[in-house]
């Protein structure tokens, strides 16, 4: 069963521009620079994404002088393929459970 943590979760990955984050920030640590330049956001804009992806605990801050680099903690989103994969557990064995209508 999904929790209100998993609920969250997808809430906050279900935005095209923060999954494109994620899916960037799965390959590599990126600073704002960066992640502005690879997906054309206003600095503005993706920085308020980025808040509430680390709000959410789906990345972390690295500081490195003036710059803040972010990265993916996988944990969080193994937690939630996991899930995922339960779901799709569950629908192979709904199939042979059909309530009957009344």
């Amino acid at each position: 069963m999904m929790t209100s943590v998993d609920t969250e979760l997808m809430r906050v990955l279900g935005d095209p521009l923060r999954l494109r984050i994620v899916t960037l920030l799965a390959r590599e640590t990126l600073c704002t620079t960066h992640l502005v330049e690879e997906t054309g956001a206003r600095q503005t804009n993706l920085s308020n994404h980025l808040r509430v992806l680390r709000e959410a605990g789906v990345v972390e801050t690295e500081p490195c002088g003036r710059f803040t680099y972010y990265k993916l903690r996988p944990d969080v989103i193994a937690h939630l393929a996991g899930r995922f994969a339960d779901l799709a557990e569950s629908a192979r064995t709904a199939s042979e459970n059909k309530r009957a209508c009344p």
